[in-house]
């Protein structure tokens, strides 16, 4: 079942009829309140075309949880905000679901700016937020716990690949990005990385662009110069949201194929590509810890769940999607074994679950909240999939305080 806020009537009535399809509620859930999850996606600017795929998810586990006889004998209820992609919004919102709506949990944001500026309310109100993103680390609260990737599960990973026989043996990187905390700080931790390699500064370009940035063709155009100067070139793309659709065409119109400047994407999937004619983008790259393509019984499941609930055979699935079931269903087990949805025993309880994950390993909640998770490269195909072509053989721990960072080395030693 949705409770829907005045403000977001119209973007939750997209899930409403699905929903309202589920099986009947049974008798015991109406002896009891519901189980409130909060939904905080864009669902409108310039993050809603990454975000709004995320909203329809948790509606689908919510659904499903609730036609398997909820948890604890009562039924679930979501609560879906929209922040509209904008940045002290989703404070508001968040102080909406918790301090108003009373949410027991919350899934949502995908920028790092949005995750920021709701941090200081869910440690303030001490709520629940799972963020499903990879990011650029340097955070860890007792209130979020982070079921994307980490640095050194997506994007040092990447570099490597794109350094090696196999992924080309780039020798100058062009580091572009929107401009906010995601990218600058993880392009900080390349730029380290980078120089750890014999990398020097000179052979690494670094833009940045504000976001639904439109207009590429000057950057495109010094990258290309970038790469006339005699040495393999790569790009790595942490741009994000509706910026990526300008971003790909241009790279198309100016003929930039993989094979001479190859890209890696930490921000663009399937979700992104579907909005594009990938023809000209095939055999760049993205690297995440999950794509459609994976072979796996989980991700057959997964995905056959996902076009029950979505009734739509174009709308495919993503990391951020796989990454919200995760810690969704990781949230259920939690709320089982504590035996309430309080937040203090459900925090405690989540340490240590562990779920059978659509990426095809067995992901692990650790102490520092953050799961353990495969890496994996993927090349862009003409159908707007990935073609796998690496992945590590087990899932890693994440490193939330990178070794890159200077002033981190007090906290690895403690």
């Amino acid at each position: 079942m949705i409770h829907r806020m005045p403000i977001t009537r119209r973007a939750a009535l997209a899930g409403l009829g699905s929903v309202l399809a589920a099986p009947a509620i049974r008798p015991s859930f109406a002896q009891a309140a519901p189980i409130r999850v909060g939904v905080l996606h864009s669902l409108s600017g310039t993050m809603a075309i990454s975000e709004t795929a995320l909203r329809d998810t948790v509606l689908m586990m919510v659904e499903a949880q609730n036609a398997a006889g909820g948890i604890l004998g009562r039924r679930l209820e979501a609560v879906v905000v929209d922040p509209a992609s904008n940045w002290p919004l989703f404070a508001e919102k968040a102080r909406e679901l918790l301090a108003v709506s009373r949410v027991d949990v919350t899934f949502g944001c995908w920028t790092s700016v949005s995750r920021k500026s709701v941090l200081p309310v869910f440690e303030e109100l001490n709520g629940l937020l799972f963020y499903p993103v990879q990011y650029e680390g340097e955070e860890e609260s007792k209130n979020i716990f982070y079921t994307g990737a980490a640095p050194n599960q997506q994007a040092i990973p990447a570099v490597e690949y794109l350094m090696s026989a196999d992924g080309g043996e780039a020798k100058r990187i062009a580091l572009l990005g929107t401009d906010y905390v995601y990218p600058r700080t993880t392009n900080r931790i390349l730029r380290a990385f980078l120089n750890s390699k014999g990398i020097a500064d000179a052979d690494i370009m670094e833009e940045y662009t504000p976001f639904g940035h439109s207009d590429w063709q000057g950057i495109v155009s010094r990258v290309k110069r970038f790469a006339g100067e005699g040495k393999r070139t790569a790009i790595v793309s942490t741009i994000n949201g509706d910026a990526n659709v300008p971003f790909y065409r241009e790279l198309g119109n100016q003929g930039i194929k993989a094979e001479d400047i190859p890209s890696v994407a930490f921000s663009v999937g399937e979700e992104e590509l579907a909005g594009i004619d990938a023809r000209p983008l095939v055999g760049h790259l993205a690297a995440w810890n999950y794509f459609m393509s994976v072979d796996s019984p989980a991700n057959t499941q997964f995905k056959a769940m996902w076009q029950s609930y979505i009734k739509n055979p174009r709308r495919v699935t993503n990391d951020p999607m796989e990454a919200t079931f995760v810690g969704f269903k990781m949230w259920a087990q939690a709320v089982a074994k504590a035996g309430t949805t309080a937040v203090d025993p459900v925090r405690t309880a989540i340490i240590g679950q562990k779920v059978d994950a659509p990426c095809g390993y067995t992901l692990e909640m650790h102490a520092n909240h953050h799961l353990s998770k495969p890496v994996m490269i993927g090349e862009i195909e003409a159908n707007g999939q990935f073609n796998i072509v690496w992945k590590t053989p087990n899932a890693i721990p994440a490193e939330n305080w990178s070794p890159f960072i200077p002033e981190n080395a007090n906290r690895r030693r403690g």
